[in-house]
């Protein structure tokens, strides 16, 4: 509310009024105020592993200039970090250093599979490579092609920014740690086998496998 000050003296002197609009004020929704600022300041922990990797150093050029969304900040430590960007294959031997580092990300955290190695193990269909790196860490927003142009990196991100923006504090079950089992696996078997048949690789017919 604001005050409208008029004249306090004289024949034309009238008591102040005090208007229901001002503005000096603006109201909003603590949901929409917190998604506004995560999703415009987002800090992205590069997990580079092949050519994906090359394009996403162009996208953070300046040619494409991530910085427009609020994303030039590299973070290379885990602990100053919200976006987990995998960007190329995950053998095997590295699924363990990416579920670590996605361990040690504070909430809110968010991961972007980065080209179809990363998503589904791509080309690489042979027992030494992760075919999909969401069995080990939860997936935000997959980017698809070998490699990915900048372009494309850039809509996921947008797509990123969409789904925070839709997010609500009063739903806590999306900041849940998604813990692995006995297995490390961060969903059964059986579950995977589900979402992903028929796709197996040149060794078992199944991802869990």
């Amino acid at each position: 509310m604001g005050l409208a000050s008029t004249p306090t003296s004289g024949p034309a002197a009238e008591p102040a009024v005090v208007s229901a609009v001002s503005p000096n004020w603006v109201t909003t929704r603590l949901d929409f105020l917190v998604n506004w600022a995560r999703s415009n300041s987002m800090w992205p922990m590069p997990f580079g592993t092949a050519c994906c990797a090359i394009e996403f150093m162009a996208t953070a050029a300046s040619r494409y200039d991530i910085a427009r969304f609020g994303m030039e900040r590299m973070s290379f430590s885990p602990r100053q970090a919200d976006v987990l960007l995998c960007a190329g294959r995950l053998p095997f031997k590295l699924a363990p250093v990416i579920r670590r580092i996605y361990d040690q990300m504070p909430q809110p955290k968010w991961v972007i599979s980065m080209g179809a190695c990363a998503s589904t193990g791509g080309i690489f269909d042979n027992y030494a490579m992760v075919q999909g790196i969401d069995t080990v860490v939860p997936v935000d927003v997959y980017v698809p092609g070998c490699p990915p142009r900048p372009e494309g990196l850039l809509y996921g991100i947008l797509l990123l920014q969409k789904k925070v923006r839709g997010e609500t504090l009063a739903d806590r079950s999306i900041r849940v740690e998604q813990t692995l089992d006995e297995r490390g696996l961060r969903l059964p078997p059986e579950r995977i086998d589900e979402i992903s048949e028929p796709f197996g690789n040149s060794v078992h017919q199944t991802r869990s496998a």
